[in-house]
């Protein structure tokens, strides 16, 4: 029975009548080889079917050839698509991306102190996850790049961030509703304390009762439900706003996932949408875009892609300064959102 041999980088040297140092150079992409050289170190490859060992690349360039992504809640739609993104700028590259799932805080401590290591990962993003100022100083001392999507703490700018403005995005999901003519609007969302540090409902609350007293439209503490994200959670939370005495014409709602709580509590007590009730939510999350909500797009896969662009960037050479890159918001205007009945009501 014959045996097939493999193929190694000195067999493409060989071939190519180079030495096995400026194969290698060509094979790891170093420009230091000339057009004629390299193209003929390519031709011995593409002959010889040449594939390389990635333990020996490894080895050969001291690197894991690999980016590791801290991210909360995986199976929630935004952090899937911020992932897409992630993935969709690597798939052109040769690093392979590690995920690490983070649903409590052990896990989220865990992961930010053994992770930033050059034996382990040549990369980190850390999404949606804001570090403490002490562990931002950590991350940012560390052997490898660090990059931070979609967090606000103090502290950060020590980091490569790629963020969105959820106060603006909160402002102008209001704004829409008030220049529709509705005056009763509520807010459902997340609670402000939480142990991982969130600020996107905090921020977006803020938006929103910033947009209203600009208004001059006072926010009633009955126009406010706060509590644990989820669907049905927001539901439970939309049907006491919709079961009070003097209901919203409208809602802003802290996500797209809370959104369609929110539909689903005005569905169970006989409200139209938009005829009855307007809803607006937040992340443009794909579902969004197939029951016709009204919501904010916050450019999820778009984070992704340029967080993993910096953070390929920073592992070919470390910033003097970190860079900055701001993403915002824009209300997408779908079939939720229309002027509440009988034209504006008075809070």
């Amino acid at each position: 029975m014959s045996v097939t041999k493999t193929v190694t980088i000195r067999d493409v040297a060989r071939r190519a009548g180079v030495s096995v140092a400026t194969a290698s150079r060509v094979l790891n992409r170093y420009e230091l080889v000339n057009g004629e050289t390299r193209s003929r170190v390519l031709a011995a490859m593409d002959e010889l079917k040449f594939t390389p060992s990635h333990a020996a690349r490894r080895l050969s360039l001291g690197r894991t050839l690999t980016v590791s992504v801290v991210v909360t809640f995986l199976t929630r739609p935004q952090a899937a698509e911020r992932l897409r993104g992630i993935d969709a700028l690597l798939s052109d590259s040769e690093f392979d991306l590690v995920i690490y799932n983070v649903e409590t805080v052990e896990k989220r401590d865990q992961y930010l102190r053994s992770l930033p290591v050059a034996q382990r990962t040549d990369g980190l993003l850390v999404v949606s996850l804001p570090p403490s100022e002490e562990e931002t100083a950590v991350l940012a001392a560390a052997s490898i790049p660090v990059v931070v999507i979609d967090a606000h703490a103090p502290g950060l700018q020590l980091l490569p961030r790629v963020v969105g403005d959820d106060i603006l995005g909160g402002e102008l999901a209001s704004r829409h509703l008030l220049e529709l003519g509705h005056r009763r609007i509520g807010f459902v969302g997340d609670a402000f304390e939480n142990p991982f540090g969130f600020t996107s409902g905090r921020d977006r609350y803020a938006g929103y009762e910033r947009a209203l007293a600009s208004a001059g439209v006072p926010v009633p503490a009955d126009l406010v439900a706060l509590g644990a994200h989820g669907r049905y959670e927001a539901r439970e939370l939309a049907m006491r706003l919709l079961s009070s005495t003097e209901p919203p014409t409208a809602i802003l709602a802290s996500s797209d996932t809370q959104a369609l709580g929110v539909m689903a509590a005005a569905r169970e007590l006989g409200l139209g949408i938009p005829d009855d009730l307007s809803v607006i939510g937040y992340d443009d999350i794909e579902a969004a875009d197939y029951v016709g909500l009204t919501t904010v797009r916050q450019q999820l896969f778009e984070s992704g892609r340029q967080g993993a662009e910096l953070l390929l960037k920073e592992i070919e050479e470390r910033s003097a300064v970190p860079p900055l890159v701001t993403l915002d918001p824009s209300v997408v205007i779908r079939a939720t959102t229309a002027p509440p009945k009988g034209g504006p009501r008075l809070a």
